[in-house]
């Protein structure tokens, strides 16, 4: 059992395209999101377990020998369902709770209590997650929670080895430990949502860009260049990369933090100079909306006028797959020109989704302010409200993008300037944190 503070981070997801048409079968492309999750786990001998949510407003404490002695072969066997009402009520709650941000609890009394019985004994521990992600927003929370704990879990338990080097800022797992991170991540994604498609822990585990089509996922060829930080991130195992590029070799030339040169705050991150990180606006409508709901709408309206809808879908699909073919030209040499054309997939894609009646006109509000500011956005996710996005071309200058900005918080909505293609989850050194997480996590002695 490791002895030292491990502190972890995981990137949330957005769908570019392939909303409600990857449910009929066609092709979505997931990227990482450069909002992350960050965790600090630290051990020591107080008989103690400790989970402390500051998001959502949550701090529970477990004796680690009550724990200890608890029957736990219903997470071996019997369906998910009776799996999470009994750790519902190993966490104290009612078994008719209703708020889904508490199945995080449950969530990690699993991972917990599965991937720490390798050990002699329980280990006691101090556990706290904050993260820059809103959650609800289908912005792939979750994934990046359970993504962080599981590679927390293991290393701690020393089930797959601590990545970080001594001088490095940061560490990534080898693609072998990434796929175990992977596999535990989704049981956790499981138990919070019951069905998942694997897709958002997948992205929140590799980073970079992915394809989803009829339960398979794969990465984007030469995604490399399609990140936040400029790093290149090993994806599934059909990409193989040097980790000395993902995590910045010294006998690499100069490297500067993307925080240094006015973008993301996490400064661990490093970017190759030469590079440019693809830049999105991410907003949220604070429209709520039932994701459940709207894919039922859109299979109606395909019953009712299956002539009219099939097109739009196949349509749909055909979106995807230009966007991945000039993400591969834009991998080998990216030109302002493919932003038109990202611009243009945008507007059509939004259109069709408007088509399928999963608008709303929170979304309609956001696609005509930024069109005011010769921007384009459309939706991302299940729509009816949630969050939309607006690709921010290189050649934009920066008061246009602030004078978005200030527009698009004067209408109520919430507001990032984030990139799109960031690394997967890594491990950090303290001192490569913004003292805004620090301070969120607490202390990182």
């Amino acid at each position: 059992m490791l002895s030292q503070v491990l502190l972890v981070s995981a990137p949330g997801k957005v769908i570019l395209h392939g909303e409600h048409s990857v449910v009929h079968g066609k092709v979505a492309l997931a990227v990482a999101l450069n909002l992350r999750t960050f965790l600090r786990l630290q051990p020591h001998n107080s008989g103690k377990v400790s989970l402390r949510l500051p998001n959502i407003g949550i701090q529970q404490t477990w004796d680690v020998a009550r724990l200890q002695l608890l029957d736990t072969s219903f997470l071996e066997q019997g369906d998910l369902t009776e799996q999470v009402e009994k750790l519902k009520e190993v966490a104290g709650f009612s078994k008719d709770s209703t708020n889904h941000d508490c199945l995080a609890v449950p969530a990690f009394l699993y991972l917990y209590l599965t991937i720490c019985r390798s050990q002699r004994t329980l280990p006691s521990l101090d556990i706290a997650v904050w993260s820059e992600l809103p959650t609800g927003a289908g912005l792939g929370s979750s994934a990046a929670y359970s993504v962080c704990l599981a590679a927390a879990l293991l290393t701690a338990c020393e089930e797959i080895p601590n990545p970080l080097k001594d001088g490095e800022a940061t560490g990534r797992w080898t693609e072998e430990n990434l796929e175990l991170i992977n596999k535990w991540a989704f049981q956790g994604e499981r138990v919070i949502h019951g069905n998942p498609s694997g897709v958002d822990n997948a992205v929140s585990t590799w980073g970079g860009a992915l394809r989803y089509q009829q339960g398979k996922i794969a990465p984007l060829k030469r995604t490399h260049t399609f990140l936040c930080s400029g790093c290149t991130v090993p994806g599934p195992q059909a990409i193989k990369m040097d980790l000395d590029i993902v995590l910045g070799s010294r006998n690499r030339p100069a490297q500067a933090t993307e925080r240094q040169r006015g973008g993301c705050h996490h400064e661990g991150v490093p970017v190759e100079q030469g590079q440019s990180p693809r830049k999105i606006l991410l907003v949220n409508t604070k429209v709520p909306r039932s994701t459940k709901a709207l894919v039922a709408s859109v299979r109606n309206r395909m019953l009712k006028f299956p002539e009219i809808i099939a097109p739009l879908l196949a349509s749909m699909d055909a979106i995807s797959l230009e966007c991945e073919r000039v993400l591969g030209e834009m991998a080998a040499a990216p030109a302002l020109e493919h932003y038109l054309v990202l611009e243009e997939l945008i507007d059509m894609n939004q259109h069709h989704l408007n088509a399928l009646g999963v608008g709303h006109a929170s979304l309609d509000q956001l696609c005509q302010v930024t069109t005011a500011h010769g921007l384009h956005s459309k939706l991302t996710g299940a729509g009816g409200g949630g969050c939309g996005i607006t690709l921010l071309r290189p050649d934009l200058e920066r008061p246009e993008v602030e004078d978005t900005k200030q527009a698009l918080t004067s209408c109520g909505f919430d507001c990032w300037e984030t990139s799109i293609g960031a690394p997967g989850v890594f491990v950090h050194m303290a001192a490569s944190l913004d003292a805004s997480v620090q301070q969120a996590l607490g202390d990182l002695r």
